[in-house]
């Protein structure tokens, strides 16, 4: 714990000396989203949207889009944490330095990504607050059955952190890699809109996607959506998708970076 705090406290004092850092965190999703509630509105029945309604439960489409984005910002924190961190430290020539330390490789990652959690808190508890004041969107709903599935949902994204952090070990390549994998997750699983209305091919590949349930059990703890399953279901198989994904994530990530040394090929970048 001490290592990985000692980690996430330098990270935390380079976003500190960056304050424009988190206004921009803050105010880019609202300059995405704007065209988003015009449009939006031109499809509405006076403050409701009854054709979303129909599909969703709820006619308040910006909170759904809204609530969708807030978990997202989690996801791009854990995989660009872990795979731009080693870019990073490739591009800096101190991987093979850093990675000699008395410590796994994967505790370095996990405290690379800690301070970025808790600054996507911070800018998401902003942006969510904008949101509000702008959009005039409503939040009402129960904040421990949210809790309770944010949690191993975002846990089990270090899984999925893990991977692509030993594909950019690979790769070398990690704006490309971390862009098309966030973009793919977030059309998938359903980020800005009912996964519902997706080609029925798609369908079920989303099904297939644990991201689908986090994004679908948060919407209907906070919104009162109607979800895919019923919203303990939801939970317990966002506990699956915690240990499942972690203990695949840990394992690959090892074995490329086992591959790497072998290849000797940590210093290249």
């Amino acid at each position: 714990m001490r290592r990985l705090l000692a980690i996430a406290r330098k990270d935390l004092l380079l976003m500190v000396r960056y304050p424009l850092l988190a206004v921009s965190r803050v105010v880019e999703p609202i300059a995405w989203l704007t065209p988003v509630y015009f449009l939006g509105r031109a499809f509405s029945r006076g403050a409701d949207a009854v054709g979303f309604a129909a599909w969703t439960g709820t006619g308040d489409y910006m909170a759904f889009v809204v609530v969708g984005w807030i978990l997202s910002s989690y996801v791009s924190a854990v995989l660009w944490g872990m795979g731009f961190a080693l870019k990073t430290e490739m591009d800096a020539g101190v991987l093979e330095s850093n990675w000699l330390a008395p410590q796994p490789p994967a505790l370095l990652l996990v405290g690379r990504t800690l301070a970025s959690v808790l600054f996507t808190t911070v800018t998401s508890a902003g942006f969510a607050a904008l949101a509000v004041l702008l959009f005039g969107i409503s939040i009402p709903g129960r904040l421990l059955p949210a809790v309770t599935i944010v949690l191993p949902v975002v846990v089990g994204l270090y899984g999925l952190g893990f991977l692509m952090a030993g594909s950019v070990l690979r790769m070398r390549d990690a704006n490309t890699l971390i862009d098309i994998g966030n973009y793919v997750l977030g059309l998938l699983s359903g980020r800005d809109y009912p996964v519902s209305i997706l080609p029925r091919p798609l369908i079920v590949l989303s099904l297939l996607l644990p991201l689908t349930y986090g994004y679908d059990g948060l919407r209907a703890a906070l919104l009162g959506t109607r979800p895919l399953v019923p919203l303990p279901a939801e939970i317990g198989l966002a506990v699956l998708f915690m240990v499942a994904t972690v203990a695949i994530g840990v394992w690959g990530f090892g074995r490329l970076e086992r591959r790497c040394r072998i290849e000797g090929t940590l210093a290249q970048h």
